[in-house]
């Protein structure tokens, strides 16, 4: 790179201002200018000489440094160097007599003048022409002269000639123009003055031909678009019905290959869902953790033979509602003396214990539950167990305690599963349904719900913290039989025993009544209700009406079905169309049932 030159790229949101800036602040003689794609500041021819007039003024010689044929055209006319790469030498470009006139409009423009002085005054010859009556001047001749005299007044303002050559320049002008419309005058007066009239008439009015032709078109493709593309109609038919009940008893199978839905046989399909539910709830047992009574007992017996009587560990020994168990195994035993007391079956109690008959042992005892009432007093009384031998209890009971807590209780959790069961029931009913989807045929009554082993915890009689709550956990199996509902339209339909020329048009959902389960499946009663009219489609109601009056049209219809029809109502696209358009699809037909 030359080290005298300096390089300037212009940026996109750079303006005039800027750019002039940057070539004022530069410090080498010759400063180079790289624009950007598209620069909009480059597109104006001011903004080009004032580029070049400022480096002028800073005696710096300023090359633009572009390939846009738009930008090179502006740089020629400003006498403005350009180069097409920083490594070529610049140029000053030269102009054509057609990129002069272009740039001389575009001056104008920038200068916020009237974009062509030269057209103002064609303007003004061609008002001036139409006052004297020249209306026969074409266009084309028009858009010639004035390109012509663009062009000289490009090439005057090129040459820079002085005051007296653009004077003659002017009056050649002048005579040029003069002759033209010598010329133009002359054909104009050949169609004026021909024998034929209609070649007189355009002569003399040109333009109320030209208005006439556009007319004349314009109405044909109105008309065209009126009476051959626009006409449309819609035809809106309500047909007299009847309402009908359909009842028919139905099997049911959970074997698919069983299935025969032509003779009312239909398969049940199961659908289940598994919820797993926790909920918590408040104990209300109460439990006595407290210490355990406990003492002896004496068990005694009489035996009319030597021998021996085993009390086993865990014997439960009662007084009243006390109970108290053996903590340990005991043996009732005797010195074997035989003794015609102890012989005598008639001898009382008292006189074999006097006799020595008695075999006895000291067991001990616990209370079965905790609690100061296990603390009784030494009582012979009220005492009875479940072996054959007697008990009484030489001295008192004690060491029992009271302490009561909270526990969970078998009563707690009936209740929780009870309210599962409640708050649970509708809700997975409803999840169940709504996983089904809404066209599933499904028989309410066969909901069922079972519910898996309740699991709390604390378990039952296990203590709960103070402020707690225990917790109940339970699996819900929710289940419901769906079958096709498709096959089942299908039977109504075919079991319906409608007239040959009459269908179903609407059918309220089918339900399935008695639903019971036998020995080889179940069975049920199949319901519904439905709107049936005459057969009619829309394709057949074209085939009747298409291309006829609107007259002919409803009276061939009421014609081909009869009393079936209640009402017609056809509307056309617009008021003047009085047939139904022959194309099927310009023709819109709507079935709707009466409500009976």
């Amino acid at each position: 790179m030359n080290k005298n030159k300096d390089v300037i790229y212009i940026e996109p949101e750079d303006d005039i201002t800027d750019i002039i800036t940057k070539i004022e602040n530069s410090k080498q003689k010759i400063v180079a200018l790289v624009p950007p794609k598209k620069a909009a500041v480059l597109r104006s021819l001011v903004n080009i000489k004032l580029i070049a007039k400022a480096g002028m003024t800073n005696q710096k010689t300023v090359v633009l440094v572009t390939t846009d044929s738009s930008i090179i055209k502006l740089a020629a006319a400003a006498k403005l160097p350009i180069t097409k790469s920083l490594s070529s030498a610049p140029v000053v470009p030269e102009l054509d007599k057609k990129d002069v006139a272009e740039t001389t409009l575009q001056e104008k423009v920038d200068e916020g003048g009237k974009e062509v002085s030269e057209k103002d005054s064609s303007d003004d010859d061609s008002e001036q022409s139409d006052e004297d009556g020249d209306d026969t001047e074409s266009d084309e001749d028009t858009e010639e002269e004035e390109e012509e005299e663009e062009e000289e007044d490009a090439s005057e303002d090129e040459d820079g000639a002085d005051s007296k050559d653009s004077e003659d320049t002017k009056d050649k002008k002048g005579e040029k123009s003069k002759d033209k419309k010598a010329k133009k005058s002359g054909k104009k007066n050949k169609l004026s003055e021909s024998n034929n009239p209609i070649l007189r008439f355009i002569g003399n009015h040109p333009k109320t031909l030209i208005f006439s032709g556009i007319g004349a078109v314009v109405l044909v493709v109105v008309l065209v678009w009126a009476f051959a593309i626009a006409p449309a109609a819609t035809v809106t038919i309500t047909l007299r019905t009847v309402n009908g009940n359909f009842s028919e008893n139905v099997t049911f199978t959970e074997k698919l290959q069983e299935e025969d839905a032509n003779a009312g046989k239909f398969y049940l399909e199961q659908k289940k869902i598994e919820t797993k539910v926790e909920v918590e709830f408040e104990p209300t047992g109460k439990k006595n953790v407290g210490e355990k009574a406990k003492g002896t007992v004496v068990v005694y017996t009489y035996l009319k033979d030597a021998g021996s009587v085993p009390i086993s560990e865990g014997s439960k020994f009662t007084n009243g509602d006390l109970t108290f168990v053996s903590t340990e195994p005991a043996t009732l035993t005797w010195d074997g003396k035989s003794f015609d007391t102890c012989d005598n079956k008639n001898a009382t109690a008292t006189e074999k214990l006097k006799s020595g008959c008695q075999m006895s042992a000291r067991v001990k005892v616990e209370a079965v539950g905790s609690g100061a009432q296990y603390n009784i007093a030494a009582t012979s009384q009220g005492w009875i167990t479940t072996q054959d031998v007697g008990v009484y209890s030489d001295s008192a009971m004690s060491g029992g305690t009271d302490k009561t807590v909270t526990v969970v209780q078998q009563s707690d959790v009936v209740k929780a599963l009870a309210k599962v069961q409640d708050m649970n029931e509708n809700q997975n009913r409803q999840k169940l349904l709504d996983s089904l989807g809404e066209d599933a045929f499904v028989i309410d009554s066969s909901f069922s719900q079972t519910t898996g082993e309740a699991v709390t915890t604390p378990k039952v009689d296990e203590v709960v913290e103070d402020g707690k709550k225990a917790k109940l956990s339970v699996i819900t199996t929710d289940s419901i039989f769906v079958i096709d509902e498709v096959k089942v339209k299908e039977f109504i339909t075919e079991k319906a025993k409608l007239a040959s020329n009459f269908k179903i048009y609407e059918m309220n959902d089918p339900f399935i009544e008695n639903f019971t389960k036998t020995e080889n499946g179940y069975t049920g009663k199949l319901k519904t209700s439905y709107v049936s009219g005459p057969k009619m489609t829309e394709n057949d109601v074209i085939n009747v009406i298409r291309g006829k009056g609107l007259g002919t049209a409803q009276h061939d219809l009421n014609a081909a079905y009869g009393e079936g029809i209640k009402s017609m109502n056809t509307k056309t696209s617009f008021p003047w169309v009085m047939t139904i358009p022959n194309d099927p699809d310009k023709i819109t037909v709507i079935i709707q049932v009466d409500e009976a």
